[in-house]
């Protein structure tokens, strides 16, 4: 899976998820860093085929109104530390592989995976 992490993900995520197998960009790597505009993200994120993974809703308003970014998963778990965050998106990256292949739309929870539309 080909990943764009926004800023409000710690950029620890990056290894282990590549340990995985997966392509990870952070908002770090880009020019602007964590200022990125949300609308450079969706574009890099679209252009590249990633899937941005975010807390930030109003990605969640971007991809409702103007499907952009093309494919999304909104970080639902509240407050949660990094080192359970990283736990949980491990626990569930197989199937969010497998899900992105038919879903534009996913939320994750602390309890399960949500498929939005």
């Amino acid at each position: 899976m080909r990943i764009l992490l926004d800023a409000q993900l710690p950029q620890a995520l990056v290894r282990p998820l590549e340990r995985l197998g997966c392509d990870v960009l952070h908002t770090l790597d880009l020019p602007e860093g964590n200022r990125s505009a949300d609308n450079l993200i969706c574009s890099i994120a679209d252009r590249d085929g990633r899937v941005v993974f975010s807390k930030d809703t109003d990605f969640l308003r971007g991809h409702l109104l103007h499907g952009t970014p093309a494919k999304l998963l909104i970080v639902a778990t509240g407050n949660i530390g990094n080192r359970d965050l990283t736990t949980l998106l491990l626990r569930v990256l197989s199937e969010l592989n497998r899900l992105f292949e038919t879903h534009v739309l996913i939320e994750l929870n602390r309890k399960a995976l949500v498929v939005r539309h």
